[in-house]
């Protein structure tokens, strides 16, 4: 038999206000609904109904890790400093990695990500082509030395992560594998309840060519993306930037005095333009010490990643560098650039014939600067922060702007570590090659914030019938009577006997107290039970995600949800298991 949880056993210390500390929804919920509680910067303890919750989570995870053959194994936390110096990552992973030493002064780390342990695994254990593919998964605390965690569980110093690794002999194989673990992604997104975009991304630390991240889109994540409707999207760090620069047109180059501007605002004030119909420069050094001028739209950014690709290396100059150079900070432009400069410039500007730039001279600009007669571009490339507005590059259209909550990510790693760490295997014909790699990564405690981000109002948290640490709240106004504490009990037995999990209120508390906990918490279905409803042989169902109520007759309440569940209309919002009760 179902066990019932009993509010009146249950460790959930529901807060009435706001903790002061608590910045987002989701901070802020999970803290009133006792569902969590801070133990230090970054670090949270789970109360019993938020564990059910996270448990829930792990759970669908598992699924559809188990149903694409992924086999769960568990790594240590505790990783050996050597693994990481082998990998060429001990010291670019930078300060976020904890390091210390042991009683024996042996370096260790606490694990953020596990692909060094996993390759050292296998290297000693897979031996042949034959033995491929093989797919592995662990769900485990991470640690983080995240230099300001914020945001409650979304910016943690510990938290927990699904990390899942593939082992492949050819490209095709890594492919199939990366495809099956992007379609697993979608469906864990999707059984959260999340409204969620997979986006191109950047592969960061974790390294590789080919990544992609599911993002759910929320107001309070940290990461911005833009978004087409024809399904296209991406990280606006790793998007391809299709500016829509404008031309300011003039019949010929104009050399114009523009005392004190020294900033793109201040220049398209100055001309009286839009920022767009202007050229910024910023100079600097490529990985050989070379000299580097890069010029992009006016109201567009810099994207160092992408311009550190372009360039092979690009690290900016001083201000005593561009003064020996003879370049002006502010009125820098590609007319009269030092000869041994190589410029660079965005491909958005490459349509764009007439240019507002720089003249290299203190307090000068050109207007109408004109490509190909008087200056010229030694390279074109994708230099910019793709933003709202921008041209999609699948379809033209313009580009729609969101925040998101990256909630899960899948990398191709290529042979990075295998090579690095002398992880291979016999091929086909006898040779030793490295293994290609595969990493995919689920914030598990991340998917949970974001899940009460999208899913909140005023009232508390509206979980999704997935991931709700019960199905449906009894709430039995009067406890102790002999009247309505029994109807209530049947009832949630009843309810409970339909596979369903079920909670009942049966504190001595007022009815405000429970209606607003109720709220709070988030069971997806309340069912009030007083004793003037009994008097009609009735009882209120209240469905948490819309507010609607209804009185339902008490003899039908379990023959509607099992039409409700026979309807065919389960949704991941549990709607279907509930439309017997609101839809006649």
């Amino acid at each position: 038999m179902t066990k019932i949880l009993r509010m009146s056993q249950v460790y959930a210390p529901t807060l009435k206000e706001d903790p002061a500390d608590a910045e987002i929804a989701s901070h802020r919920l999970l803290l009133r609904a006792g569902m969590i509680r801070k133990t230090a910067s970054g670090v949270y303890t789970f109360l019993p109904l938020g564990q059910k919750v996270l448990a829930k989570v792990e759970s669908i995870v598992r699924e559809e890790m188990d149903a694409t053959g992924a086999q769960e194994m568990l790594m240590p936390a505790l990783q050996p400093g050597e693994l990481w110096h082998e990998s060429g990552r001990w010291n670019d992973y930078g300060p976020e990695l904890m390091r210390f030493r042991d009683r024996h002064d042996h370096e260790f780390c606490l694990g953020p990500t596990h692909e060094e342990l996993i390759t050292a695994l296998v290297r000693n254990e897979l031996r042949s082509y034959k033995e491929l593919p093989l797919s592995l998964y662990q769900i485990q605390t991470k640690f983080r030395d995240e230099i300001r965690p914020r945001f409650g569980l979304l910016r943690g110093r510990e938290f927990i992560m699904k990390d899942a690794y593939s082992f492949h002999a050819n490209q095709e194989s890594l492919q199939q594998t990366y495809d099956d673990m992007s379609a697993a992604y979608g469906r864990i997104c999707e059984r959260l309840g999340l409204d969620y975009r997979p986006v191109q991304a950047d592969s960061g630390q974790i390294g590789g060519s080919v990544t992609c991240e599911f993002m759910a889109l929320a107001e309070a994540g940290e990461a911005e993306l833009v978004h087409c409707t024809c399904g296209y999207a991406a990280n606006t760090e790793a998007g391809s930037c299709l500016a829509r620069p404008t031309e300011y047109d003039v019949p010929d180059m104009q050399k114009v005095a523009t005392p004190g501007v020294h900033t793109i605002d201040e220049l398209a004030e100055f001309l009286d333009i839009p920022a767009s119909s202007t050229v910024k420069a910023l100079a600097g050094k490529n990985g050989k010490g070379d000299l580097v001028v890069l010029f992009l739209p006016g109201d567009h950014e810099l994207n160092e990643i992408k311009a550190d690709r372009a360039a092979d290396g690009f690290t900016l100059l001083t201000d005593a560098e561009m003064e020996a150079y003879g370049l002006p900070k502010g009125s820098m432009g590609p007319v009269g650039l030092p000869k041994e400069a190589h410029v660079i410039a965005a491909r958005s500007l490459q349509a764009v014939q007439k240019w507002v730039v720089g003249a290299n001279e203190d307090g000068y600009h050109y207007v109408g600067a004109r490509l190909g007669r008087d200056f010229e571009v030694d390279e074109w490339a994708d230099l910019c922060i793709v933003q709202p507005g921008d041209s999609c590059p699948e379809c033209g259209l313009p580009l729609e702007g969101a925040r998101g909550i990256e909630v899960s990510q899948v990398f191709q790693l290529g042979d990075k570590y295998s090579r690095a760490m002398g992880a291979t295997f016999a091929d086909e014909d006898g040779a030793e090659v490295p293994f290609l790699m595969g990493c995919y990564g689920v914030g598990i405690t991340r998917s949970l914030a974001a899940i009460v981000e999208q899913h909140n109002d005023e009232h508390g948290i509206a979980w999704p019938f997935s991931v709700a640490p019960a199905h449906v709240c009894v709430i039995p106004l009067t406890v102790g009577d002999d009247v309505v504490q029994p109807a209530a009990e049947k009832l949630a037995a009843d309810i409970a006997s339909l596979g369903l999990e079920v909670a009942i209120d049966d504190r001595g508390e007022r009815a405000g107290v429970k209606f607003a906990d109720a709220d709070l918490i988030g069971w997806p279905l309340q069912i009030v039970v007083g004793k003037r409803g009994l008097a009609e042989g009735k009882v209120e169902a209240k469905l948490r995600r819309t507010g609607e109520k209804k009185d339902v007759a008490l003899a039908a309440i379990t023959e509607l949800m099992a039409y409700g569940k026979r309807s065919g209309r389960i949704t991941t919002s549990g709607a279907g298991y509930f439309d017997g009760l609101f839809d006649r």
